[in-house]
């Protein structure tokens, strides 16, 4: 066998024990997510006394669904709370992604293709609050909201998702928009378009998948933040999710079963949505963060 075929071999060998590393390193990256999942999802379906068991128990003897039947059960007070937490926490998300979007598109479509003074500058200084923790701004924004008459409203926890949410957005779009030709605009504008309609017919169609991602990273920080919501509301039926789900928990005794399914009831949302909309969002990362 020459030099040059074992040098070869060398090389596959090592290229075949770096995919295999990788895959092992998939492997135990989606045990270490889908392990917690599945014990949420089957602890959910257990009787109190089976939740509490020692040693635990994987898999139920008498599987029930009787904490998802009363957390959905409007007549009963359970139910009537969980729905309206779970109510409550779809509008802040919803109204804060299509705001989000509104705002991040026009804002990085200005960045991508305008040359104005203090340009660089300010799309730098956009990305300046992510170089902080949120917990930093706390007591400003509460200090803010309350202010403005909008402690205990849903309209605080809005403008404030909106104020760490829009700056990643307005970056990953811009990102986006780079990687578009400028020349299809142009000849978009010689046919007679004006920049507007170049922008929603030419633009708008080619960044869908970067405004799809935008809209997942901007719902999903919206439906899991805790922080802020359980600082800004104290009132019953404002309460989001993620604050509403402790009402589980009490002094003396902790209903797991029921606080397992509003977990896994709560995070059907985003799981739903990231896997039918995760082509686009895997799209939208690697166009956006190479420019061609």
């Amino acid at each position: 066998m020459s030099t040059a075929s074992i040098v070869k071999t060398r090389a596959g060998k090592r290229i075949d024990a770096w995919r295999w590393g990788g895959r092992i390193f998939l492997v135990m990256m989606l045990l270490y997510t889908a392990v917690p999942m599945a014990w949420m999802l089957l602890t959910s379906i257990k009787s109190g006394f089976a939740a509490m068991q020692l040693p635990p128990q994987w898999f139920p003897n008498e599987p029930t669904l009787a904490s998802y039947e009363k957390l959905l059960d409007p007549t009963n007070s359970v139910g009537q709370d969980f729905l309206r937490f779970f109510w409550n926490s779809l509008f802040v998300s919803t109204t804060t992604t299509m705001l989000a979007v509104a705002v991040a598109v026009p804002a990085a479509y200005a960045f991508s293709r305008f040359d104005f003074p203090g340009r660089k500058f300010l799309f730098f200084a956009v990305l300046l609050r992510n170089m902080f923790p949120a917990v930093i701004f706390l007591v400003p924004l509460f200090i803010l909201m309350r202010l403005l008459g909008l402690v205990n409203t849903h309209g605080s926890l809005i403008l404030t998702y909106l104020t760490f949410g829009l700056p990643l957005a307005i970056w990953l779009l811009k990102g986006f928009y780079d990687n578009i030709p400028y020349q299809l605009e142009q000849a978009a504008r010689i046919d007679g378009a004006t920049r507007f309609q170049a922008f929603f017919l030419i633009v708008m169609p080619l960044s869908a998948p970067g405004i799809i991602a935008t809209a997942i990273y901007s719902f999903i920080g919206a439906w899991n933040e805790y922080i802020f919501a359980y600082t800004f509301l104290n009132k019953n039926e404002q309460l989001t999710l993620p604050v509403g789900i402790q009402r589980f928990f009490s002094e003396n005794t902790t209903d797991f079963p029921g606080l397992m399914a509003a977990s896994f009831i709560m995070s059907l949302p985003v799981v739903v949505l990231f896997l039918l909309l995760q082509r686009y969002f895997v799209r939208a990362l690697t166009e956006g963060a190479v420019k061609h």
